[in-house]
């Protein structure tokens, strides 16, 4: 079961928050899809950010909207201007008043959706797809990761035959639930077509009671990017081919 499921779902209410906080009622469907939409366009508009994760929370006249990201000053550009810029650029997809605050991510190694999104891009660069696997492993574990899994499928080199490498070090045990786990796919387009790349990173182990709701105002000793883990496993690389 915690091999095939996703660990951030797996884990949602245990150690895990929404990125969504509040109650719909009989407007669910509407709020659901402004969510949607609004992740969209900020992913989008914030392409160059490193965006590791968009939280919203909702009153009756206001719309909260915390952006998660590795370089802040991107969105706020010079004095704010760029996050007043946003503010009315999103005010065209909600009817209610937007407030955005920035969380910087401190450890963007740590972070899932960054390496991942960091891997696809290199690979995108035409830079050899094992090399940006093992530079990002390399990193993870010097920030202080307990372990790392990597897969990345498709033609792989441009081969014919579609398979599957999957790269790893230290330890990701999926069905330990106190385990900090953080996952993410991400794709690469290239010349041979779409490759998958899906990451897996292990942060350590939670015991405390953690602060799941609203996400964004956890302590910093708990906010993404700044777990603690102890570097483990063994140096050497493992890789697991599979064919499709």
């Amino acid at each position: 079961m915690g091999q095939k499921v996703n660990p951030i779902s797996n884990r949602l209410g245990i150690i895990r928050g929404w990125d969504s906080n509040w109650y719909g009622g009989n407007n669910y469907g509407e709020s659901l899809l402004e969510d949607s939409k609004i992740r969209k366009y900020l992913n989008a508009r914030l392409a160059k950010a490193s965006i590791s994760r968009i939280i919203i929370e909702r009153t009756l006249k206001l719309v909260t909207i915390t952006v998660c990201t590795a370089r802040p000053g991107i969105i706020i550009g010079k004095g704010g201007q760029e996050v007043d810029k946003l503010k009315e650029e999103l005010k065209k997809i909600t009817d209610k008043d937007i407030q955005i605050n920035i969380f910087e991510v401190k450890r963007p190694e740590l972070d899932a959706v960054i390496v991942a999104n960091n891997i696809a891009r290199q690979v995108e660069g035409k830079i050899a797809y094992r090399r940006a696997i093992k530079m990002s492993i390399a990193n993870t574990m010097r920030m202080g990761a307990e372990g790392i899994k990597v897969q990345i499928s498709g033609r792989l080199n441009g081969a014919e035959m579609a398979r599957s490498e999957m790269y790893k070090e230290g330890r990701t045990p999926l069905h330990t639930y106190r385990a900090d786990i953080d996952y993410c796919h991400a794709e690469a387009l290239t010349k041979v077509g779409l490759l998958g790349i899906k990451v897996w990173i292990c942060r350590g182990e939670v015991y405390s009671k953690r602060e799941l709701a609203p996400n964004f105002t956890q302590s910093k000793d708990s906010g993404r990017g700044n777990t603690n883990g102890n570097s483990g496993g063994g140096k050497n690389f493992k890789r697991k081919k599979n064919n499709r």
